[in-house]
């Protein structure tokens, strides 16, 4: 035989060996691809940013440093929505199309958020949101793709009432106009039993000027008997508390909200002794997970971590929880699975997804502000944890 066509048989002998020997050779483990989609710039951005951090400090956290699960490597690709609905939608559908991730977490608003539910949907894919807090999420417009790390406003609201439900009291409610602020304000007026909602005044979220809503909110109160509180729920910029300024003081009224990121807590310092509830506060909680986040935040960034940072490193953990579970295994159904009625450490303690609509059941935080010269901001003092199992939290998915 011609020394070619040895060569061209023997090749073709080899072929199916070599395959052979490759399928039986090591695979190397595809890596776990989480899209988060946030405010990285925008109305939100502070926001945005604290989550990020709090995200990759918890899968950091739940995986011992090594960001990998089952040898597979976690990988977060960072999406910035700015805020806006429309590019939200565009960077899931892209996320989950093109880059083919196995599951997103996000956004930072309520607005983004009801924009991003049905792509999940559509992509039959898990999105994990945090921090959006409109009940619609974990509501009427919930699908089975959804859970949520997050508190809703429902348990907000349920929680400040602790503080504010009292006999003889009428509140005046100022929010933002979008589904953040009403579907807070929905949720506040269904959990009070003995104060009354004397008004309610929405204004855009871009407000900056809230001398005529102020007006508004003190002629609503200012002939009321008994205690008269304006409570208000807003995120993002603008300072709605600005109107404290205008001295609610001479018609006896004050002003109540629940807790906030640092920055804000910081303009509290004129509100001693106010109450409220909180999702967070960095010294409240004892437990390691926020013993560690605490300690590494100050290491790396100079300061105790804050409101969102907390809601970041839940999701981290939640994200790391269900994966191990899975053994790694990132198919949505598998993921649905070993989340549903799935507990799991956070800086709060333990959460607990609600099998019926994904929400986790969480505690809250009843303060009372205390002024303190070593700190910038008004320190809520603990009153008494808020149990989820105190909490009556409505299942309001239509599925």
């Amino acid at each position: 035989m011609k020394p070619h066509l040895l060569l061209t048989r023997l090749a073709r002998i080899a072929a199916p060996l070599l395959a052979g020997a490759a399928l039986t050779g090591p695979v190397l483990a595809k890596d776990i691809k989480i899209a988060h989609v946030y405010s990285k710039t925008g109305p939100f951005e502070a926001y945005g940013k604290q989550t990020q951090v709090g995200l990759l400090m918890g899968l950091e956290y739940a995986t011992g440093g090594t960001m990998t699960v089952n040898g597979r490597k976690i990988v977060v690709l960072e999406k910035d929505d700015q805020g806006k609905p429309d590019v939200g939608k565009s960077l899931l559908s892209a996320a989950y199309g093109d880059d083919k991730v196995d599951l997103a977490v996000g956004p930072s608003s309520s607005g983004v958020a009801l924009a991003l539910l049905p792509v999940a949907e559509e992509y039959k894919k898990v999105l994990l949101v945090e921090p959006a807090v409109a009940d619609a999420i974990t509501g009427d417009k919930w699908n089975r793709y959804i859970f949520r790390t997050g508190r809703n406003s429902t348990q907000d609201a349920v929680a400040n009432a602790v503080a504010m439900d009292k006999d003889n009291t009428s509140i005046a409610m100022l929010a933002q106009d979008y589904a953040f602020g009403r579907d807070a304000v929905k949720a506040f007026k269904d959990a009070l039993k003995k104060a009354k909602i004397v008004h309610e005044e929405y204004l855009p979220l871009n407000t900056t000027d809230f001398t005529a809503g102020a007006q508004r909110l003190f002629d609503s109160l200012k002939d009321k008997p008994g205690r008269k509180v304006i409570f208000i729920v807003w995120a993002g910029a603008g300072n709605p508390f600005k109107i404290a300024d205008l001295d609610p003081k001479r018609f006896g009224i004050e002003i109540a909200t629940g807790g906030n990121i640092l920055p804000v807590m910081a303009t509290f310092k004129q509100f001693p002794g106010m109450e409220g509830a909180a999702y967070y506060y960095y010294d409240i909680p004892k437990n390691p997970a926020n013993n560690w986040l605490v300690t590494e935040h100050y290491k790396r960034f100079k300061q105790p971590p804050d409101f969102f940072t907390a809601g970041g490193m839940a999701a981290g953990m939640a994200v790391a929880a269900a994966l191990k579970k899975t053994n790694g295994d990132t198919k949505t159904e598998s993921l649905i699975k070993a989340m549903e009625g799935m507990s799991f450490d956070t800086p709060k303690g333990k959460m607990t997804f609600r099998k019926e609509d994904h929400q986790a059941l969480q505690s809250m935080y009843h303060f009372k502000l205390k002024n303190d010269p070593a700190f910038a901001w008004a320190v809520p003092e603990l009153v008494r944890e808020i149990k989820p199992e105190e909490m009556q939290i409505p299942i309001r998915n239509k599925r």
